[in-house]
């Protein structure tokens, strides 16, 4: 077995387990490979293992990555995780299958836009800034609510659930918490919580998606200039 083989079979032991201690059924957590900064070569070696869902999150790495490992894997699922401009909406709407970072009424609008023209409706979550930081993408969660009718009801999107990043120095069992609450209320099935340090809790708290990277795949590579 490869290093990358034995890292994704003790992940999804890990969610096996917390889903279990949560009295829940692992199947219900979905987990993301988080392949940014990561060649063709690292995602290739976990499609030989198995798994099927990788998050990208800039468009443009993706679009040289993925477009030939969808044609040799054709259940490959891919996920945008990151920022997206709106200059980059209709190509995301070409290249993903999901797009977990909707935040905003122009971007929405966009989408809504690219996905009437490319006859092409990936899923969307939206993102919320639960910390209320603002340097940090997401829609403040006192502005959920209507964001989430606007997106339905103006733009007929198909939002599916909600994503959020906690800040890094606080707790995030009580950010996952809030998101899964929020979601309920909105009649969201579905909320992507929990990255490399947190995943487990996550599980716990309701995650149907957990996005992980550094645990799959070891540090990231050093970014050239």
């Amino acid at each position: 077995m490869s290093e990358g083989t034995d890292r994704l079979a003790d992940v999804k032991g890990r969610i096996d387990a917390a889903a279990r201690a949560a009295g829940r059924s692992p199947a219900d957590t979905t987990l993301v490979a988080v392949s940014k900064t990561h060649g063709a070569d690292r995602v290739r070696e976990l499609l030989a293992a198995g798994q099927r869902v990788f998050g990208e999150n800039r468009v443009q790495e993706a679009e040289e990555k993925f477009p030939a490992l969808k044609a040799e894997y054709p259940d490959l699922e891919l996920h945008l995780i990151g920022p997206l401009q709106t200059n980059k909406a209709r190509d995301a709407v070409a290249l993903f299958d999901v797009i977990q970072s909707v935040d905003r009424d122009r971007l929405a609008a966009t989408l809504a836009k690219e996905m009437e023209k490319a006859g092409k409706r990936p899923a969307c979550f939206i993102q919320v800034n639960t910390g209320e930081e603002p340097q940090k993408a997401g829609v403040l969660p006192a502005d959920l609510d209507a964001f989430v009718a606007t997106c339905r009801d103006t733009y007929k999107l198909p939002i599916v659930g909600l994503m959020c990043i906690p800040p890094v120095d606080e707790e995030p069992a009580l950010h996952f918490a809030l998101l899964a609450k929020m979601a309920a209320r909105n009649g969201l099935a579905q909320v992507s919580m929990g990255m490399s340090a947190d995943y487990e809790t996550a599980v716990k708290l309701g995650a149907t998606h957990v996005r992980v990277g550094s645990a799959l795949f070891g540090s990231r590579p050093p970014l050239h200039a």
